[in-house]
């Protein structure tokens, strides 16, 4: 080991951080050091969002995804999609270089969500099983019940499945998702307040910690049963802290004496790429920030704190990478220091490094990025086989319905499509008006008002059928969508064969609540079409996918989508989207040619996208959507021709990860340059 600085006995800049130092009024000045490697942690922050630091040559990928999400095994969004689909396809594609998803071992049960641990066979919480051989286990320094920092056991397990190998980590306190008597119901699956009193942030700074431990265990020739990675993909803020262990901790224990250099220098060359999802979440720990920064960083909290200075930058809450003002904030540091930085579509690149609402605190430092090329747009894959109509799907779909005969088409036979309007028409009617029926077939959605139109709707290729089944939460702007909805009715053209609106989901009630307004209200106004809203609270796989499998549009007015993955299960069935020109939906859909995109987006009252004269003309969003919606209304009547070919075109649009220039092949020439 390289000796202890003498000046260190003299200078009080080791230790730990003290106990909530954040709460009290308190400034950070950053002092002119002497040492180099303290210099180079003043520095960092600096050099790497101006793309300093070069890029290793890799001559064969061995790429670690380090995510608290995986689709395979524990999922509650978009992001546990791409930790599964990437390697798969990566591994797949590339058969001499690979990928390995480093991802917690989850035990518990929240209701929802359960997965367990049998002899030597994992389940996790989305049916899927793995066979796991033990390795070793490791001891990762972290606050233990009483706040000091101890030695935390981690099992290591290993297991294939799909042509790709995991790592799971092990941990009784921090991996259980047995919820504690005040977890929060929205918080579900790895989200939750633990029986320990493990939040997620606390949860996730472990796992960080845990990642770096094992890379490090590795690096010193401790740990031989796994090979050392050469690329750390972060997957969102969970995996946040990641570049701070690999860069800043690293360089403080060289400067302390309890790190050789040539172990730092390996640790820190492996280059960390950070992927952005919604930047809304960022893993937020006021109450905990010291007892986070003291278990990260252990007795160089206090050295590392003081000299981890970001770059200059017109946000004053945001001059030092590990936390906003003075909170603890687990996306700050990868935002500051990752080697590069990925988000899930170009257009969500530009929202979030030109828009306060988009980027948050971040702008400046994703500006900066952006401009100096080391900050990406990559729109996220999808596995196509798993999304179009399928024999398989469809099979399983008409004997869970029983009396029903909904028909596999594709772009080849698309008026197949039609058939399925009119077995949905059925469907729903039947619902309408037989109460044990519905119990049965989706017992826990709750339908408002619906109506029996078997004896109104004969035809059901005459007409459109727009429909909407993402989640009921703001985002998705199901206000706006009703809003619009009442303006399309009080200007839509004058026909016999009047539209059909399916919209709801899973979510809050008070989402609901705006839904069910909306259906009475079309009731006052136009009976005949009001008949035809149809409502519904909760959430049913096969009753969601025979939705899509009958509209003729699907509705995305959301208030923000950095990817979005919906509109490609539209897509793929032919149902068009009709959406607001934000994020994803920008770069995925192509006006007028497979869906609608509105001309102008605003983020408040602030135009963010579209002309100015289209902005002062549509006013807000609400406007713009409505304005979509009737010319997607009005092209449904007036030119069939024109809307079956679009869905013609919707059913051919692939955004399969293998697919040339697609998604892949942008991972893949980043993991080997440093750019795409």
């Amino acid at each position: 080991m390289v000796p202890m600085p003498p000046e260190l006995e003299s200078k009080n800049i080791l230790g730990l951080l003290p106990d909530n130092f954040n709460k009290s009024k308190f400034s950070i000045t950053y002092g002119i050091v002497n040492s180099p490697l303290l210099k180079e942690i003043q520095n960092l922050g600096r050099n790497q969002c101006l793309g300093k630091c070069g890029w290793p040559h890799i001559e064969k990928i061995d790429a670690w995804m380090i995510t608290a999400e995986t689709a395979t095994f524990m999922k509650i969004g978009g992001l546990g999609m791409i930790a599964s689909e990437l390697p798969e396809a990566f591994n797949e594609t590339y058969t001499d270089e690979k990928m390995t998803v480093v991802t917690p071992l989850y035990l518990g049960d929240t209701k929802k969500k359960k997965a367990a641990f049998d002899k030597d066979v994992y389940l996790g919480s989305e049916s899927e099983n793995i066979k796991l051989t033990k390795l070793k286990s490791i001891d990762v320094v972290f606050a233990g019940k009483k706040g000091t920092l101890i030695n935390h056991k981690v099992q290591i397990f290993t297991g294939e499945l799909k042509g790709v190998r995991y790592i799971f980590l092990d941990n009784d306190r921090f991996f259980s998702i047995n919820p504690h008597k005040n977890n929060k119901p929205s918080q579900q699956g790895c989200y939750v307040l633990n029986e320990d009193g493990v939040d997620e942030v606390e949860r996730f700074a472990f796992f960080s910690k845990a990642v770096y431990v094992l890379l490090k265990g590795i690096c010193e020739g401790k740990i031989k049963d796994i090979g050392k990675p050469n690329i750390l993909v972060a997957n969102d803020w969970h995996s946040g802290a990641l570049s701070g262990l690999t860069k800043y901790l690293t360089t403080a224990q060289n400067f302390t004496g309890e790190m050789t250099a040539d172990l730092a220098e390996e640790i820190k060359a492996v280059p960390v790429i950070h992927i952005a999802h919604h930047l809304g979440y960022q893993g937020w720990d006021y109450n905990n920030t010291s007892k986070i920064l003291n278990s990260l960083y252990e007795n160089v909290a206090s050295l590392v704190f003081k000299n981890a200075r970001a770059i200059k930058n017109t946000n004053p809450r945001t001059t030092n990478t590990l936390i906003v003002y003075d909170c603890y904030n687990q996306a700050s540091c990868n935002f500051h220091l990752a080697d590069r930085v990925v988000t899930v579509s170009k257009n969500y690149l530009e929202e979030v490094s030109k828009n306060l609402k988009f980027g948050y605190d971040f702008r400046d430092i994703l500006k900066i990025r952006k401009d100096h090329r080391n900050f990406f747009g990559i729109v996220n894959g999808y596995d196509k086989d798993l999304i179009s109509p399928n024999e398989e799907k469809i099979k399983h779909i008409n004997e869970y319905f029983g009396d029903t005969d909904f028909r596999v088409y594709s772009e080849k036979d698309a008026a197949t499509k039609n058939h399925n309007k009119n077995e949905f028409v059925k469907l729903i009617s039947k619902i309408a008006k037989d109460l044990e029926y519905k119990q049965k077939v989706i017992p826990l959605i709750d339908i408002y008002k619906f109506s029996d139109l078997s004896k109104k709707v004969k035809h059901a290729e005459n007409v459109a059928i727009f429909s909407a089944t993402s989640r009921l939460v703001e985002q998705k702007g199901y206000d706006i969508a009703a809003e619009a909805i009442i303006k399309v009715i009080d200007g839509a053209p004058k026909i016999d064969d009047l539209p059909i609106f399916i919209l709801g989901g899973a979510g809050e009630d008070a989402q609901f609540e705006i839904l069910r307004k909306l259906k009475d209200k079309v009731m006052k106004i136009n009976p005949k079409i009001g008949e035809r809203v149809f409502v519904f609270h909760g959430y049913r796989d096969q009753f969601a996918y025979v939705i899509q499998l009958a509209s003729d549009f699907y509705m995305m007015p959301s208030r923000f989508e950095p990817c979005g993955l919906t509109q490609m299960e539209a897509l793929a069935k032919g149902a068009l989207p009709i959406v607001t020109s934000t994020g994803g939906l920008v770069d995925t859909i192509d006006e007028n040619i497979d869906g609608f995109k509105t001309e102008v987006f605003f983020v408040d009252k602030t135009r963010v996208f579209g002309s100015n004269l289209t902005a002062q003309r549509l006013k807000n969003n609400t406007n713009a959507y409505a304005e979509t919606l009737l010319k997607a209304l009005n092209t449904f009547y007036e030119d069939k021709k024109k809307i079956e070919e679009m869905k013609v075109n919707a059913m051919h649009k692939d955004f399969s990860w293998d697919v040339e220039k697609g998604a892949l092949s942008k991972y893949y020439q980043l993991f080997k340059t440093g750019h795409i």
